[in-house]
């Protein structure tokens, strides 16, 4: 990956930067409106005849100090951003720019932090601690939550014929989340409903120069792109949503004080990691895993209905984590949505020393100090691992032996699907939680349905669904 071993000498990387300030907002054109981000990539890979480039990431003036990067968008140099011994990773979760701390109650949050800051291992063995205190609250919260979401579905369907999934999930997946990591379900709070609204406009606080709402150009790039939206607008809502995680995370909190962190900067990491990170990351999740199964269509469909109900009515009738592990193919559909749309696209890191990074046509020699970045979609569709089908929806990709051997090409979870997160890596401490929702998911779904049809669009964050008919279970325990 950063080794030249048996390889050509190192040779400099192509690209270019253009002219300083014009050359990076012409890129951002590019970026959000003249091409999109695959083409933006795409392009730039055929024009330099290389997956190793140099070129600008959004968002450049006057938002980030400097845009330049060196770009690895190949399955075999995109690893070099996973190596904490060659890149180190402060304050670049969001890349060249980095929200104000005003967001996160005036601390830098795990997300930001290198492993080597003594607080990152700290705040990711709290986090680490909590999934396993609640390990056993997961299945029940999820069956609870999720099944209230697909009777209103069919209510929707009954009254008007159609069901917008991404409206009720984010709703959804807010109370899941505050259910399965704390037993209180955010909207049984003072937070009421409104918990949902407050996460999503947090979020576009920290995430609008990344984002297009779908405006004209003319308003959207000084509106979004150009400074930031002042703090101070959502601190109201960041208020509301931190009371809930003081009271509702009390028991995380005290670990997190026998860990050495204070209460008050484990309670906004806690609301960064679930917020952010978790919640963030199921609002993409399920649509896009609900999309590649709906378009897969009827026969995917009866084999996820055969897989899941045989695997549970071997368990006596219930979900188990026994049950899901026997779920090859249902595994595989989550692994499969991930390679191809992951919750979080682009990863940066700072090379730590003087590198040498290869691909699968060369070897690359980066400086100590420059910027390397990666978008994911492209290291992660490359049709020198996956083949002709590299950009398709293939379900049963994962099955099997030769199938597992792919594992190590998926890389939604910031590391290799096969590697596990750790206090000394970046890799996201909810990896297993992500695959297992993502089951439970599918699992969900084809006990109550034979199967189902929808439109799939887009929207701010990814894929929309909306669910336009489905046909209730025939047999099996879903039929009960």
């Amino acid at each position: 990956m950063a080794s030249s071993e048996g390889s050509s000498a190192p040779r400099p990387v192509p690209g270019a930067y253009g002219l300083p300030v014009i050359g990076a907002v012409r890129d951002r054109l590019d970026f959000y409106y003249f091409q999109g981000q695959d083409k933006y990539f795409e392009s730039r890979v055929e024009k330099y005849g290389s997956t190793v480039v140099r070129i600008n990431v959004p968002p450049g003036p006057f938002m980030a100090r400097d845009p330049r990067v060196v770009a690895v968008l190949d399955a075999k140099s995109f690893p070099v951003l996973f190596d904490v011994t060659k890149v180190e990773k402060k304050n670049l979760f969001t890349g060249t720019y980095m929200p104000s701390t005003s967001l996160t109650g005036g601390y830098r949050v795990c997300s930001y932090l290198d492993p080597s800051e003594p607080t990152h291992a700290k705040v990711k063995q709290m986090l680490f601690s909590l999934l396993l205190s609640r390990k056993d609250a997961v299945i029940p919260a999820f069956r609870s939550n999720f099944s209230s979401l697909l009777a209103t579905v069919e209510s929707q369907l009954a009254q008007g014929g159609k069901a917008e999934f991404n409206k009720l999930n984010d709703v959804t997946s807010f109370d899941f989340i505050g259910d399965a990591y704390f037993g209180v379900r955010p909207s049984a709070t003072e937070l009421g409903a409104g918990g949902p609204t407050k996460a999503a406009k947090w979020l576009i606080w920290q995430l609008h120069p990344l984002v297009t709402l779908g405006l004209p150009m003319i308003l959207e790039e000084p509106l979004l792109h150009t400074f930031p939206l002042p703090p101070f607008l959502v601190k109201g809502d960041y208020k509301a949503l931190y009371k809930y995680f003081s009271t509702a995370g009390k028991h995380v909190l005290d670990t997190a004080e026998s860990l050495g962190l204070s209460r008050e900067e484990a309670c906004h990491n806690l609301l960064f990691a679930t917020t952010f990170n978790s919640y963030g990351g199921l609002k993409v999740l399920f649509p896009g895993v609900l999309a590649n199964v709906a378009n897969a269509g009827q026969k995917l469909h009866e084999k996820l209905v055969a897989e899941i109900r045989t695997a549970v009515e071997e368990a006596g009738g219930k979900v188990t984590l026994a049950a899901l592990e026997k779920m090859e193919l249902t595994k595989s559909v989550v692994w499969e949505a991930l390679r191809l749309d992951p919750p979080v696209k682009f990863q940066y890191g700072h090379a730590k020393t003087d590198l040498q990074i290869e691909s699968h046509d060369a070897v690359f020699q980066v400086k100590k100090g420059e910027m390397l970045f990666g978008y994911q979609p492209l290291a992660t569709k490359d049709n020198r691992v996956f083949g002709p089908t590299a950009k398709e929806f293939v379900p049963d990709r994962f099955v099997g032996e030769e199938g597992s051997k792919l594992l190590k090409y998926v890389y939604w979870s910031n590391g290799r699907e096969t590697e596990n997160p750790s206090v000394d890596n970046k890799q996201c401490p909810g990896k297993n939680f992500v695959v297992l929702v993502g089951r439970l998911f599918l699992v969900e779904l084809f006990l109550r349905y034979d199967t189902f049809t929808a439109k799939v669009g887009t929207e701010l964050l990814g894929t929309s669904v909306v669910f336009t008919g489905v046909t209730k279970a025939t047999s099996g325990p879903g039929s009960m």
